[in-house]
């Protein structure tokens, strides 16, 4: 007979294969068997966790409920389990970084340098995505740590500012003589504007803006901060940037920056992690060197 936590790691296992047959083949059972399993648990539970649709199945309200404690749940067996390795072995451990490219590239780099120079027996692995993936990510339990593009909200989270970054535009020759002088976010708005797709940065700027009355409207949106930087430099259009992660290309005059009338208040790269789940030891150490950089 199937034990109880048995049930709940094959309704993770469900939930994050959004399908029977695939939770199935990934665990080496039938299909029949976990179905099986699952209408079994949605009976001692009396709640139906899953909507079952011809091609798998998503979770309802209480399916998603349960996967976030069922998640949280498993990973402080796997992080007890890897404490006790540690104990045995105070060199082995691994982790997973949820982060952005840019992030990555123009922020995270040095402390994964140090990381390996110090622990090079600690092993990490980097996940990449946009703020809300990642954070998706590291609620079910796919990453230990997200390093990301603040604010975020979530009272599920632990999150510690670690850099104060700057918003800013920037443009190209083309518009040099229009915006050499400083400019109110009225008329900015007016010019073809470049943001970046779908991302956490651009809300907050977006909300700064709407805060004034004023929507934003952008000629082109693109998927990385590199290109938002080569956009502009080819003369279409202002792009909003991260002026800390865009130096390179302001030192050299390759683009110059817009001088705002009403600057857009700072924000923070910063460090999440789940606050009721324990970070194994290569996370805490990482988490460490991080903290030590910034004080």
């Amino acid at each position: 007979m199937i034990g109880k936590l048995d049930l709940y790691y094959l309704f993770y296992t469900v939930s994050k294969n959004k399908s029977f047959s695939k939770a199935a083949k990934e665990l080496y059972m039938s299909q029949p068997a976990i179905s099986q399993s699952m209408a079994q648990l949605e009976k001692e539970l009396d709640t139906r966790l899953f909507n079952r649709l011809s091609k798998g199945v998503t979770l309802t309200d209480e399916g998603n409920l349960l996967f976030e404690y069922v998640s949280s749940a498993l990973q402080f067996i796997q992080a007890g389990e890897e404490k006790l390795l540690e104990f045995k072995n105070l060199v082995i451990g691994e982790f997973k970084i949820g982060v952005s490219d840019t992030i990555s590239r123009f922020f995270l780099l040095p402390y994964l340098e140090t990381f390996h120079n110090r622990y090079p027996n600690l092993k990490f692995k980097i996940v990449n995505g946009t703020t809300w993936e990642i954070i998706a990510a590291l609620k079910a339990g796919e990453v230990n740590i997200a390093i990301c593009n603040l604010p975020v909200d979530d009272k599920s989270l632990e999150v510690k500012p670690l850099l104060e970054i700057q918003d800013t535009f920037v443009y190209g020759e083309k518009y040099r003589k229009e915006l050499s002088k400083p400019i109110e976010l009225e008329e900015l708005v007016k010019f073809p504007l470049i943001l970046l797709d779908n991302s956490n940065s651009r809300r907050y700027v977006e909300e700064f803006f709407l805060t004034k009355g004023i929507t934003i409207q952008p000629e082109f949106e693109l998927g990385s901060h590199e290109l938002l930087l080569e956009f502009a430099k080819i003369n279409l259009g202002v792009a909003c940037v991260t002026k800390e992660f865009s130096e390179q290309f302001l030192r050299s005059g390759l683009l110059h920056e817009v001088t705002l009338m009403e600057p857009i208040p700072k924000r923070s790269i910063g460090i999440c992690y789940l606050k009721n789940v324990p970070l194994n030891r290569a996370a805490e150490r990482f988490v460490d060197i991080m903290e030590e950089n910034m004080r």
